[in-house]
């Protein structure tokens, strides 16, 4: 069975605790780790074929907002897997070894729904950024520009990010939702 990048993204989607080619090979009929792997070392899964991807599906709100979430891709077994580095696990409450990835998520509250539409691999030491600097570059790309008119018109997303910044997105931002403030925040 061949593997697309329509397969790989639903696993992804549907497997938010174990994102492993074993995991995947283990549940799709059909398919072999080295399969999978042979497919992703061929694949270029940036941001923009992302956003190309999930651009047509998604459903936009007058009350839908961003959400900025980072999390770390557990790597504590490959320790010579490149951009792995330690830090702070809020699922493993610990530091472990392991890839830092921010995500932007767009929320349609009414259809309960969302979508991954950006994301940046945090590297630090190679790239010089903070978190919170990928926020700011995700927040001026073309995809949350063409999620929420209401949210994102004039300088909105320079300002709001410029406050999270400096901690007082919560009194400032009103058009932001207390859920993406929240999060936004824990960077």
């Amino acid at each position: 069975m061949p593997v697309t990048k329509w397969d790989y993204c639903q696993y992804l989607l549907c497997s938010p605790l174990n994102y492993t080619l074993t995991n995947m090979a283990d549940h799709v009929e059909g398919l072999s780790h080295d399969q999978l792997n042979r497919y992703l070392r061929g694949e270029d899964l940036t941001p923009a074929v992302l956003w190309e991807s999930v651009k047509a599906g998604l459903v936009t709100s007058a009350h839908g907002y961003l959400l900025f979430d980072d999390t770390v891709l557990d790597k504590r077994f490959g320790p010579q897997i490149e951009m792995t580095r330690k830090q702070w696990s809020g699922n493993a409450h610990a530091v472990i070894r392991g890839i830092g990835l921010v995500s932007c998520v767009y929320v349609n509250p009414e259809m309960e729904q969302f979508w991954v539409i950006d994301y940046r691999v945090f590297a630090p030491d190679t790239e010089g950024k903070s978190k919170l600097d990928h926020m700011e570059e995700m927040l001026q790309g073309d995809a949350p520009r063409r999620c929420s008119k209401e949210m994102l018109q004039g300088d909105a997303p320079r300002r709001c990010s410029k406050e999270m910044l400096q901690g007082d997105a919560p009194r400032r931002c009103s058009k932001a939702s207390t859920r993406e403030r929240s999060s936004s925040r824990r960077f």
